[in-house]
């Protein structure tokens, strides 16, 4: 056989061909081709080149070149893999597999990505029944040239050997396993539009299963074997078209095989469909909201195609049929409508079909004529429905029902029937938050808070909130929450004050469900001061009385206070799964805790502290200390120190102090935090300005965030700090040899004065680099004019606390408190400040511009 002289001369004519047919088909394909046009172009262009690269390499009469997977179904990307078999009649002889190995190797010379694989028929078939992924990729094969006879008994063959019930199954497990790695969620923010629930593979999953049920590989074919209505047909289509679009136009932007919608490429896409920013969104944002929705569409209708091919692949089960009502009975664990336009006749039947579901544990879901009905029935739900008293009783009692009530209403809006009964709601689906630290859409977001709220009623889960769920075990109509839950963010993306407009679609909807004054009020309460909560646990001083009191003026009672905490707490576990820690659910307790007291008539500032003195005195002496060995350590502490420490901690720093009170060397001791994550740092030197920028600087240097800090100056001019410390990365580490290296490493820092080294800018992440964080600096007096508070916000990166504590150490400002809070990849820090500067207006106006300038680097 003559193998080297063709492909010699012919390598450059190949690749040249490809390079440029590839271009034309990408310029033809902006300038307005369709989609359909440039993937038929596409396999065509890499089909003709092949099967002339197959003839010129004299390649064995016996094989066969046959596309498989995508390439197979002529869906062939920019940047797609080309997936091709060698099909074999035998073993390759040594001559033939050197062939083989140079065929390979001139793909890749042209510029063809290929996924090859060469096997023998044989072969094929039992790979295809040990692996489901490779019986998939044969089950689209196409024949490109060669030995046609062989290629037509391997598909004779596959196809007898292809069982559609255990495809099935296995199909649809893997489909589960690849949901489950995206969380059963399409709502990310940098979703896979292939691999993503809804995205092209779940289209591909539906063909997929039609072609091994011998129904067909066409969205037509499954209209022609009454699985699909031509409506139905049509809007699949238009979907897969706009995925296929999206798909092409990603791959030409990246520059490469790319299916994640990445912060880099969404504003170029949105661009390309000329979609234009409004006042208060951006065009990126406008684009992934109709992705969101199309794939929305796209589950729906693979939740009505799947049970309608279970039954045709397996038949009825047989299982008795019950009935529930004149109107619905279970078959084969399906909820089922007896007249397919009840729906449409008697749209109150809507809400009823999901009480059933709720109210039935047996049922698996509803049934494809079901779940079709819904769908035609969808527009039922207008204004006279939402108008209906019998549907606002109905949608109350799902609220009300003791279980199931999250599943419910995400099925609800999953079917789109959520959105459409209150409109509101419906505006805000696929909606995305680009503020660095909500990772879901509005709709998934505020549906997370309240399956957050309905895990704490669930007592097998009170350990992972003791006090929330015993707060919720006793709080009356928890429904109530639940309300608040699904209004809370319900105006986000209108521009104003999304809690303040928001109160007004809560009013109305409370007002519409006949919920009484005190209830109605408790609601649109919640919605209006959701946020709250969180911003004075996060940013403000707890051991503040004052900001105690101006807390408490806001809440109207205990009952208000407990909504607001349990919302609060369920609210930020429902923004990302990296968001809620311990320190955050100690500061939500403490205030709680503070609030609660004060609203029950408790003012009293030094019956505080000389309780909490009482206590670490009782702990002292558990750990063999002397009666009033504490004494002269404690002489020396201002009451600040004894409101803002527990007593449990005032006893650990005593422990270790008690006689090292007049020190001239740093005392670092540190141990596990008491809250059960994190690590607690206690520092005892003699004060000096750098003291804070240099303990930043060493935690910055081991990659450990600062929660929270404490920082106490004592009568006889010690500084006496107490430090939260997280690990930014979540490594495992020997907790003992650890706190051992911060005592010694950080004492040796503290000992040896030496000058500060300069913070280098760290890294900027792609999202923060997309969605900037306007940073920014406030700077006001307390209500008593002693201190300073300062608020900052910024987008957070390496570095950046230890670039603020240097501009406070230039400025000569004493660091009294802080409080660290890191939402996402969003920094809101907040300290409490002193110092001779402060007192000058120019000097706090050069302040403020100095910390801008590091905020915006």
């Amino acid at each position: 056989m003559n193998t080297t002289i063709a492909p010699a001369i012919r390598t450059d004519e190949w690749r040249t061909r490809l390079r440029n047919g590839r271009g034309a088909i990408k310029q033809a394909f902006l300038a307005g081709t369709s989609i359909r046009s440039l993937l038929s172009r596409n396999k065509l262009l890499v089909d003709s080149v092949l099967q002339e690269l197959w003839t010129s390499l004299d390649l064995p009469a016996s094989a066969a070149l046959v596309a498989v997977g995508g390439y197979g179904r002529g869906e062939l990307f920019p940047y797609s893999d080309v997936d091709l078999l060698i099909l074999l009649a035998h073993p390759a002889l040594p001559d033939e597999q050197s062939a083989i190995e140079r065929l390979v190797g001139l793909f890749w010379d042209i510029g063809l990505e290929v996924g090859p694989s060469v096997r023998t028929l044989d072969e094929c078939l039992i790979e295809a029944e040990r692996d489901i992924t490779i019986g998939t990729n044969l089950l689209e094969s196409r024949f490109l040239t060669g030995n046609q006879p062989l290629y037509q008994s391997f598909r004779q063959r596959f196809t007898q050997q292809l069982d559609p019930r255990t495809f099935f199954e296995g199909k649809l497990l893997e489909q589960d396993q690849r949901h489950a790695r995206f969380n059963d969620s399409a709502y990310q923010l940098e979703p896979n539009l292939k691999e993503s629930p809804g995205g092209l593979r779940d289209l591909h999953n539906l063909r997929w299963l039609t072609q091994a049920a011998g129904i067909g590989a066409s969205w037509h074919d499954l209209v022609v074997a009454g699985l699909l209505n031509p409506d139905e047909s049509r809007q699949i289509q238009k979907l897969e078209h706009f995925l296929f679009d999206l798909r092409t136009r990603l791959h030409y932007l990246a520059g490469r095989r790319e299916d994640r919608l990445l912060f880099d490429y969404q504003q170029s896409l949105a661009e390309q469909y000329q979609i234009r920013a409004t006042s208060t969104r951006r065009s990126s944002e406008i684009l992934m909201q109709r992705y969101y929705r199309s794939v929305k569409i796209v589950a729906q209708m693979r939740d009505i195609l799947l049970p309608s091919l279970r039954a045709r692949i397996f038949g009825n089960n047989q299982l008795p049929i019950i009935s529930l009502n004149p109107r619905f009975q279970i078959r084969d664990n399906l909820l089922k409508v007896m007249d397919d336009s009840l729906f449409e006749r008697q749209p109150s039947a809507i809400f009823e079909s999901f009480i059933l579901l709720q109210q039935h544990p047996e049922l698996t879901g509803m049934s494809a004529s079901t779940l079709r009905a819904l769908w035609r029935a969808r527009r039922r739900i207008d204004a006279d429905f939402r108008r209906d008293p019998v549907n606002h009783a109905q949608f109350m009692q799902i609220l009300r029902t003791p279980q199931r009530v999250t599943r419910t209403l995400r099925n609800m809006n999953h079917y789109g029937i959520l959105g459409r009964y209150i409109p509101a709601f419906g505006r805000i689906v696929g909606q995305m938050q680009h503020d660095l630290y909500h990772i879901y859409t509005v709709d998934e977001h505020m549906l997370t808070v309240l399956r957050n709220l309905r895990r704490l009623t669930i007592p097998e889960l009170s350990h992972e909130h003791p006090l929330a769920s015993r707060l919720i075990s006793g709080f009356a109509r928890p429904e109530l929450l639940y309300i608040a839950a699904l209004f809370h963010d319900i105006a986000k993306g209108r521009g104003g004050d999304h809690s303040t407009l928001g109160m007004a679609d809560a009013r109305r909807f409370c007002k519409q469900h006949e919920l009484s004054r005190a209830d109605a009020e408790l609601v649109v309460w919640l919605v209006g001061e959701h946020l709250v909560f969180s911003s004075t646990a996060q940013k403000q001083d707890l051991s503040d009385p004052d900001v105690i009191a101006r807390f408490t003026q806001r809440i109207p009672d205990e009952r208000h206070l407990t909504a607001l905490y349990l919302l609060t707490t369920c609210d930020i576990r429902g923004t990302s799964p990296t968001v809620w820690n311990a320190w955050k659910a100690k500061l939500l307790e403490d205030l709680f805790y503070a609030s609660r007291s004060r609203l029950s008539g408790d003012t009293s500032l030094h019956s505080g502290i000389d309780k909490v003195k009482t206590e670490a005195s009782r702990l002292l002496r558990l750990y063999g200390l002397s009666p009033h060995t504490e004494d002269a350590l404690w002489h020396n502490l201002a009451d600040s120190y004894f409101l803002r420490h527990e007593a449990q901690e005032i006893a650990w720093h005593t422990r270790h102090l008690w006689h090292r009170a007049s020190t001239s060397t740093a005392v670092v001791r540190a141990r596990l935090s008491p809250i059960g994550e994190g690590v607690q740092v206690m520092i005892y030197a003699p004060d000096e300005a750098s003291l804070f920028a240099q303990i930043c600087a060493f935690f910055e240097a081991i990659n450990y965030t600062i929660a929270d800090a404490k920082v106490h100056t004592t009568h006889n001019g010690y500084a006496l700090d107490s430090f939260l410390i997280l690990d930014k990365n979540q490594r495992t580490v020997a907790y003992r040899d650890f706190l051992s290296y911060i005592e010694h490493e950080l004492a040796k820092l503290l000992n040896s004065h030496v000058m500060l080294k300069t913070v280098t800018r760290g890294r900027v992440s792609r999202h923060l680099k997309h969605f900037p964080i306007n940073a920014e600096v406030n700077l006001r007096p307390d209500e008593r004019g002693k201190l300073y508070t300062l608020n900052l916000t910024a987008g957070d990166r390496p570095g950046l606390l230890s670039a603020i504590a240097q501009v406070l150490y230039q400025h000569n400002i004493n660091l009294c408190c802080a409080k660290i809070s890191t939402l996402g990849e969003r920094a809101e820090d907040t300290f409490m400040i002193e110092g001779s500067e402060l007192n000058q207006p120019q000097s706090r106006l050069q302040l403020e511009t100095d910390l801008l300038r590091i905020l915006n680097i």
